[in-house]
């Protein structure tokens, strides 16, 4: 399935036209298509004027009530993908703030349990020195002392024990030199202390491990229940479960060829010296 970002806001409103209409066509009130899905009849109604966006099982529900053939069953099932899957573009976040951005990120971390983090070019602000922190925003336009700020007291969430963190990183993310020799060997002398927190787990997958499976895009897993994948030009939320399961298996994929624990402390400790 293929789609542009502009495409994401307008399907939710042609989604919930597409029920509407394909349930008038089949003849059925929304009570008597609630009763055959076993919804009530006010969530039918909600997917229907766009005041709530179903889930895909929800609409694959309501598509086997209605008796849709395979064809339209395909695609209104393709639009219900689109529909749960927000654009959120980098330049409306410059535009907005970038520090909304991070309160944003602050509310998503705050209502999560187990979070998981995969990282693949750079190390995450979470993890980040201020150094670190502060080079990373070189290229966000405008004054960006209050991002640095939201950025670092967002850091604070890791010391929640009641939250379970796993970070995987690849060694280039570790070793990636965004600021001189000196403060990377400070950044990932923080990756070795942080790793020492009995609610966070820093894994490292070296250069040479072998993996049929390239690492494509930086993405965070909130629970079971939300994925955000970054790319230069801004990033993706998908909410549908499927979309959020795939995630999470990748994710596995990767844990399982990450080195963890003191294995991976005596590799970051190594990186760190190479700064030395």
């Amino acid at each position: 399935m293929t789609f542009e970002p502009e495409q994401l806001g307008q399907s939710r409103n042609d989604l919930a036209q597409t029920l509407r209409e394909l349930r008038k066509r089949a003849g059925l009130t929304g009570d008597r298509l609630a009763r055959r899905c076993n919804m009530s009849q006010s969530q039918i109604s909600k997917f229907e004027t766009g005041k709530k966006t179903p889930k895909l099982v929800d609409v694959e529900r309501i598509l086997r009530a209605l008796d849709a053939p395979a064809e339209i069953m395909a695609e209104v099932t393709a639009l219900a993908r689109i529909a749960n899957t927000e654009w959120q573009d980098k330049r409306s976040s410059w535009r907005r703030g970038m520090e909304k951005r991070q309160t944003e990120l602050a509310s998503l971390e705050r209502e999560a349990t187990e979070l998981r983090y995969f990282l693949p070019a750079m190390i995450t602000g979470l993890l980040a020195t201020p150094d670190y922190v502060r080079a990373s925003l070189t290229h966000t336009p405008g004054d960006s002392s209050k991002t640095m700020a939201r950025k670092l007291e967002r850091q604070a969430v890791l010391y929640d024990t009641s939250k379970a963190f796993t970070f995987v990183l690849t060694e280039q993310a570790a070793r990636w030199a965004i600021v001189p020799a000196p403060a990377m060997a400070l950044q990932i002398d923080r990756l070795i202390s942080l790793s020492h927190l009995p609610n966070l787990r820093i894994g490292v997958i070296p250069v040479g491990t072998v993996m049929t499976r390239g690492p494509m895009n930086t993405f965070t897993v909130y629970d079971n229940r939300l994925a955000t994948v970054e790319n230069f030009t801004g990033r993706m939320v998908f909410r549908d479960s499927r979309d959020v399961s795939e995630y999470l298996a990748v994710f596995s994929s990767f844990e399982q060829h990450a080195c963890f624990r003191d294995e991976a402390r005596a590799l970051l400790q190594q990186w760190a010296n190479d700064y030395r």
